[in-house]
């Protein structure tokens, strides 16, 4: 994004009010919803969803970070990255109105523990 825009992000001064609180609630109600959205994705007894979204004033970005957490026999990466681009198109969304050519980019699994495969990796 621009800095412009980068600067209108942190300092809550968009046209449609808080974007970082909005992708906050909208990345923890997505994860809660992963099941729904993606088919075949079976239902977790999620304990937490944290959604951390950090400015990078260097590069004009934004970090988003999901954590999951759980204690079934499954992991919650699938909601973890569920969380981070719904936050992510939320931050769209609330942006657009000052600039439409903002790039959404890069999601990806950063770590993961517990479930089958830490079962697996122990074994």
């Amino acid at each position: 994004m621009t800095p412009a825009t980068h600067r209108l992000l942190f300092g809550q001064g968009l046209p449609k009010g808080d974007a970082i609180s909005a992708a906050r609630i909208a990345g923890i109600m997505a994860a809660k919803r992963t099941p729904e959205l993606i088919p075949l994705c079976h239902p977790i007894l999620t304990e937490s969803v944290a959604v951390e979204i950090l400015p990078d004033s260097a590069e004009e970005r934004v970090l988003i970070r999901a954590t999951v957490r759980n204690t079934g026999k499954t992991g919650a990466e699938m909601e973890a990255m569920t969380a981070a681009t719904i936050a992510a198109l939320t931050l769209y969304d609330m942006v657009k109105g000052v600039q439409r050519d903002v790039v959404i980019e890069q999601v990806r699994l950063v770590a993961k523990s517990g479930g089958k495969t830490e079962a697996m990796l122990r074994a």
